[in-house]
């Protein structure tokens, strides 16, 4: 890969990076607590709790994709960015304009999912 496509794309995760942190920041300054006394019914309850589970999932699912980030970046400074981790070909261009932070490349991608779906 050349050095202009790995800028770019070390710029294009560290926005992505930036912003993931920014979203934290911003969702711990406004952290909903439950107290119950707050709630006159039960209705009122079960919405917030849904709302919180919700919000639970989404900061977890943006944790890990800031840790693909940020394993993606250490990849750029490493030298090996762009190298499918199954076969060791280089993963495509467009596949990764896509998906920054793709570990295999397409077909190894297809194969992984196609034994998930045989397996679950």
């Amino acid at each position: 890969m050349r050095k202009r496509e790995l800028d770019k794309f070390r710029k294009l995760l560290t926005e992505q990076r930036d912003q993931l942190v920014g979203n934290v920041k911003r969702a711990k300054q406004g952290d909903i607590h439950l107290d119950p006394d707050d709630f006159p019914d039960e209705i009122d309850t079960a919405s917030s709790e849904v709302n919180l589970a919700f919000m639970g999932r989404l900061r977890e699912r943006e944790r890990g994709l800031l840790a693909k980030i940020e394993q993606a970046l250490e990849k750029i400074e490493d030298g090996v960015y762009g190298e499918c981790e199954g076969c060791g070909e280089e993963i495509g261009l467009k596949r990764l304009a896509a998906r920054p932070v793709a570990e295999l490349c397409i077909d190894c991608k297809s194969e992984q999912e196609k034994l998930e779906r045989n397996l679950g």
